[in-house]
């Protein structure tokens, strides 16, 4: 039931993509010595969805919007690409420091699906519960 929310949709697809970031940050950490390993990056949520067509209630709402009813996110489709840093004189281009500064900007994000997903849960029990 509340998986069909749109809002709750959002909360998970942006939990899932902070997923996948700390995902490769955690490959890059645990490579940060293995020569010749290359960086990955994976965009934040927002820069993902960035172009993707907002939600429509009807047709005309949101003028210039593709199609009405869609969130226009699905699963995320980010795809993790070289960091384009500068290698090492062993070819590993880790930087441990930019990693913890991606690890904790990955912390900021999934507590914010949490934050949407139990303001939600919040609201939907007072709807429910007739206060």
């Amino acid at each position: 039931m509340y998986e069909n929310l749109t809002l709750m949709r959002t909360a998970t697809e942006v939990a899932r993509h902070a997923g996948l970031r700390q995902d490769v940050v955690a490959t890059n950490l645990a490579n940060a010595d293995t020569p010749g390993f290359r960086a990955m990056t994976l965009g934040s949520f927002a820069d993902v969805v960035g172009d993707r067509p907002l939600a429509t209630s009807r047709p005309g709402h949101l003028r210039g919007a593709s199609e009405a009813g869609t969130l226009g996110m699905g699963r995320t489709s980010a795809r993790a690409v070289d960091a384009g840093l500068e290698p090492a004189p062993n070819g590993n281009s880790v930087s441990v420091e930019l990693e913890m500064v991606a690890a904790a900007d990955v912390e900021r994000e999934h507590n914010r699906a949490l934050a949407i997903y139990r303001h939600a849960m919040t609201v939907l029990r007072a709807v429910t519960s007739g206060r």
